[in-house]
């Protein structure tokens, strides 16, 4: 079983002085709204409705943590995958986007325990302009990061490809990247994901 599926819900935060103070390793989601980041997580985690998104794009607010528990310590956490607010819903007013972006920048910026980042991509919309400012402040901390292009199951094979090469020069700033195609859906992509958050959290894991 993968070590993702042990993942339960832990709290929620909407602002970062309610998080816990940090002590594992943390992997966070991010992406726009609209993105998949639900769909990603919740089939990463095996689980249907671990993560929920809005009705209404951009309304969640807030900060969800998802704790894997240590196979060896009961009571223990082994990490944590942190599913970030959406950004970029362009009906959500501009001092709420500016608060999220506080939000976000802050949680990147601040965060001692974030281990990496899995920053979800629609594989047909490619980089955003809002996706190059979050890449500028994963790059000022040197974070490992995982590009995650959903919906590729919209494409075809090549074109796949093509955008994954595409993502990977336009997000060069990021030091350490990986890109993938990847498909909640069609579950493209999910073990090569898996095995990156995995090693993330526990470089030797515990079966």
């Amino acid at each position: 079983m993968s070590l993702l599926h042990r993942a339960r819900f832990t709290v929620s935060a909407a602002r970062l002085d309610q998080l816990p103070a940090p002590t594992t390793a943390e992997v966070c989601f991010a992406g726009r709204s609209n993105s998949g980041k639900s769909s990603a997580i919740n089939v990463l985690t095996n689980q249907r409705r671990l993560a929920f998104s809005s009705k209404t794009p951009g309304r969640t607010r807030l900060i969800n943590l998802f704790g894997l528990p240590d196979p060896l310590t009961p009571d223990a956490w082994l990490g944590f995958l942190v599913d970030l607010p959406g950004y970029g819903y362009a009906a959500v007013d501009r001092a709420a986007r500016d608060e999220w972006a506080d939000v976000l920048g802050g949680y990147l910026h601040e965060r001692s325990s974030l281990a990496g980042v899995v920053l979800l991509i629609d594989i047909r919309r490619g980089v955003t302009e809002l996706d190059r400012r979050l890449a500028h402040w994963i790059g000022l901390r040197g974070l490992p990061t995982l590009a995650l292009l959903t919906k590729a199951d919209k494409l075809p094979y090549g074109q796949r490809i093509k955008a994954v090469s595409k993502v990977r020069q336009d997000l060069a700033e990021i030091g350490t990247l990986a890109a993938l195609p990847f498909s909640a859906t069609h579950r493209i992509g999910l073990e090569d994901a898996a095995a990156h958050i995995e090693n993330w959290i526990s470089p030797q894991i515990v079966p």
